[in-house]
């Protein structure tokens, strides 16, 4: 990716005063991916299944752009921060529920010897290391679990984190975070806390890892029903609420994510392997009565096919227990070629199937309804099929 640098320190300061000063920089980068998208069996405004034909942004990646800078300490030691925004190319909208800088913003200390040390609206651990093992890192929220129950579309971002992650030895590196709720008498109120290991040889990667968050405001959340783009009131984290799948699940106490991942690369195809366990508890005021278990098992098979083109399959199995039965498989496939190195042109699509039962978000049990990835349409019926024609772009 292209960097432009906006500031140096000059070198003729360094002459006036006549002492060493460490060099620092800051970067502007962005990404804008944009397409053409078709959906098969999506509600309607009065709940019918209709066709939809949209103009669709951030189908492999979120729209942003952001600022990151580092400022050389000394002795190893940096200096860094990153302020990233998300935003709608075909609107010019603010995403993560209309923030500045919504997708990450924080400031930090690293050295190479001790690790990074930042503080900030963050990513958890899981994304940071799991979720790159996964086929979602190759081709983004088509490939992603339905409703995104496990956070493997990076649908949550965590206020106020405090976030270490070590420097790699022999391949291995861990991260850990913990937030602070931020309520008077009440510290551990709606906190966060995640941690996560990877290690990789050769070819062979593997990273786990869980993610607790609390809800301090269950009944605010009943109440406001919590639409995907309001987050999740009474918490620190925004919650992964996209789509029918789990919208019922917004007044939830608290929720547990664990997830484990290998992924093996041998010549031009790479073969992933993920397992999830999503868990959403409720208390008295949640609005449901058990606890819902989300289990996910997902398969990756990526072909690098020639330098520039990348074509993949994904598999995604997804089974919620406890609260409600309900059934997912999604088949998504996808293709990726680069036009040079900062532009490329992308054709993915899906399709899924749903059985059982799952709750609505007035608390009833109905049928399941199919609702690909983490692009929360809804469909009146068991299936629904996605494709989507587009460009990505990066500055």
């Amino acid at each position: 990716m292209k960097r432009v640098a906006l500031s140096t320190l000059s070198l003729a300061l360094l002459g006036v005063t006549g002492m060493a000063h460490a060099q620092s920089s800051v970067t502007l980068y962005g990404l804008i991916d944009e397409s053409v998208q078709y959906v098969h069996n999506t509600k309607d405004a009065a709940g019918n299944n209709k066709n939809l034909i949209a103009m669709v942004a951030g189908n492999l990646q979120g729209d942003r752009f952001g600022l990151k800078g580092t400022e050389d300490l000394g002795g190893g030691l940096k200096a860094i921060f990153q302020l990233e925004n998300g935003f709608d190319v075909n609107s010019g909208k603010l995403g993560q529920g209309g923030r500045m800088f919504g997708r990450q913003a924080y400031v930090g200390l690293t050295g190479d010897q001790w690790g990074t040390f930042t503080l900030g609206r963050q990513y958890d651990p899981l994304v940071d290391l799991v979720q790159p093992l996964t086929g979602d890192n190759y081709f983004g929220s088509t490939f992603a679990t339905p409703g995104d129950v496990d956070n493997n579309d990076n649908s949550s971002r965590t206020n106020s984190a405090i976030k270490y992650t070590s420097p790699v030895w022999g391949g291995f590196q861990f991260e850990g975070m913990y937030t602070l709720g931020g309520v008077a008498g009440q510290t551990g109120s709606g906190q966060t806390w995640s941690g996560a290991a990877t290690y990789a040889t050769g070819p062979f990667s593997v990273a786990a890892g869980y993610f607790r968050a609390d809800n301090g405001n269950t009944l605010a959340s009943r109440i406001a029903g919590t639409p995907p783009s309001a987050g999740w009131n009474g918490s620190t984290s925004d919650g992964t609420f996209d789509g029918q799948v789990n919208t019922a699940y917004a007044a939830a106490k608290s929720i547990g994510i664990a997830s484990v991942a290998a992924q093996y690369v041998t010549g031009p195809f790479t073969v992933n392997l993920r397992y999830s366990n999503a868990q959403y508890k409720p208390d008295a005021n949640s609005g449901f009565g058990s606890t819902e278990k989300f289990n996910v098992g997902g398969v990756y098979l990526g072909y690098q096919a020639t330098p520039a083109m990348l074509v993949g399959v994904g598999y995604i199995y997804t089974k919620g227990t406890g609260d409600s039965s309900a059934t997912y498989n999604q088949v998504s496939l996808g293709g990726d070629y680069n036009l040079s190195k900062r532009t490329d042109i992308y054709l993915v699509g899906a399709w899924q199937h749903a059985s059982g039962q799952q709750r609505d978000s007035a608390g009833n049990l109905v049928a399941a309804g199919a609702s690909i990835g983490s692009y929360g349409y809804n469909s009146a019926s068991n299936s629904q099929e996605m494709v989507s024609l587009g460009i990505r772009h990066k500055f």
